[in-house]
């Protein structure tokens, strides 16, 4: 529940997931993570009093929170990875695609980054995931791509390289934390050898899924970023869709 400016970080998460056509989401939560739940429910005492003193604009702006989208919460038991948070939705999500959006980075722009890369799934029929161009002795803390321009700022993934050295980077352009995957990435998560740790990256299933198939893209949002990396333990989380959403946070 980091707050940035006069909301948390979830709900900025939420309200793009919401402006890019989401209509049902599921937060991946964990352990203290009940005040997540509590943001988004009805607050019936404090409307009340918000009524009763008059406040009406304080009023809608809470029902509002309240009314953004339906949400359900899904508890991830271990603190295992991105790849076994987002296999926690699978049973909730049939066979449809989906977004995540990870709640460590901030992004706005005339068209939400989700939004975009649903608009890529569609026109590709192809996972897509949102990726920015970062200073090149900063790659060694992301995933970092090699790739092939289809069209402008749109790229056909070759290699996926998890957080390498500066001077064995592919590439400068790297994974910012918005994906719309096919429902085929459950299969190369049970695959996927934890790490040491015991966690299941995403990103190494994802590589698998490449190898599957060649039907994998990157999108370069026009969208400006807040990133907020260095306070991950307080706000990683995925979101998922088409129709439907996943949001994970961190346990």
């Amino acid at each position: 529940m980091l707050p940035v400016y006069d909301k948390p970080t979830i709900q900025y998460v939420v309200e793009e997931a919401v402006a890019s056509g989401i209509e049902d989401i599921i937060i991946v939560t964990g352990r203290h993570k009940r005040s997540i739940e509590d943001h988004f429910d009805k607050y019936y005492e404090l409307e009340y009093n918000l009524q009763k003193a008059g406040k009406d604009r304080d009023l809608r702006e809470i029902r509002k929170i309240t009314d953004l989208a339906d949400i359900c919460y899904v508890r991830q038991k271990e603190q295992n990875g991105l790849g076994a948070a987002i296999k926690c939705g699978e049973r909730h999500l049939g066979d449809e695609p989906f977004a995540v959006l990870l709640g460590d980075s901030i992004t706005k722009g005339p068209t939400p980054c989700t939004k975009q890369l649903i608009d890529v799934y569609n026109k590709y029929n192809a996972s897509a995931i949102s990726l920015e161009a970062v200073p090149q002795e900063k790659v060694e803390r992301y995933g970092i791509l090699s790739e092939s321009e289809v069209e402008n700022d749109i790229y056909k993934i070759s290699e996926l390289v998890e957080k390498p050295p500066m001077d064995k980077a592919p590439s400068n352009l790297a994974i910012m934390g918005r994906y719309v995957l096919t429902p085929d990435i459950f299969d190369k998560i049970i695959e996927t050898e934890p790490r040491v740790g015991g966690e299941i990256q995403l990103t190494d299933a994802f590589k698998s899924l490449i190898q599957y198939t060649e039907s994998h893209l990157k999108v370069k949002p026009m969208t400006s970023q807040t990133d907020l990396n260095g306070l991950r333990h307080q706000s990683s989380l995925p979101l998922m869709t088409r129709s439907s959403g996943m949001i994970w946070w961190s346990i």
